[in-house]
């Protein structure tokens, strides 16, 4: 079983109780089944059978690999609606929203080809998952220090680097600072039978 499906507890407190009903609409929509939604989000049917029906939270690579699934973004599934599709998203209009405990921020309108997001990562914070997934990823660092690895290297990024890979290469995201990193992160919103997120923890650390 891999990590992203033992990392929430049942029923947290604070859980979202919008995103079950609506990750179950969401696939309905896409016209899949558990099943074969479950294997295009890498996850087991049983487990997203438990966050459509509440008894889990997901986190953020979950609502990503969702997301990216059903061809939609992660404020759908949180059941966000934006009033229009104003190119302008205000700072005082941005609210936050945690998931796996990272913190983050839609720094973009709905309905595009594309999802803006201004992420917090706590140091330690899902620092052993490895993700794989269709299409291109292009990543900021605000603040603090960030460690990427994609595939078997491992880049140090700091405030003002940037990376843009194909998210095909297996990478993972840790904060490398006590006091974590922030990051503006922009990826593609793909909608394919062969779409896929794959979590799952890694032995040794990222450094």
């Amino acid at each position: 079983m891999s990590s992203s499906e033992t990392e929430p507890p049942a029923k947290p407190a604070g859980a979202l109780p919008v995103v079950a009903p609506q990750l179950r609409a969401l696939r309905r929509r896409a016209s899949l089944t558990l099943e074969a939604a479950a294997r295009d989000a890498g996850l087991s049917p049983a487990h997203l059978s438990r966050l459509e029906t509440g008894q889990r939270q997901p986190s953020l690579p979950m609502l990503l690999s969702l997301a990216r699934t059903y061809g939609t973004t992660v404020s759908e599934l949180l059941g966000e609606t934006a009033a229009d599709r104003d190119a302008v998203v205000r700072a005082a209009d941005m609210e936050s929203t945690a998931a796996g405990g990272w913190t983050y921020w839609q720094a973009g309108a709905a309905g595009r080809g594309m999802q803006a997001l201004r992420v917090q990562v706590p140091h330690g914070s899902q620092g052993d998952i490895v993700r794989v997934h269709p299409g291109e990823e292009w990543l900021y660092v605000l603040k603090g220090r960030l460690r990427l690895r994609l595939g078997d290297t491992l880049h140090r990024l700091g405030p003002g680097d940037s990376a843009h890979f194909d998210s095909l290469t297996p990478h993972r995201i840790a904060a490398q600072d006590p006091d974590g990193v922030e990051l503006l992160f922009v990826h593609t919103l793909l909608q394919s039978p062969t779409a896929a997120l794959c979590l799952g923890p890694t032995h040794g650390d990222v450094s």
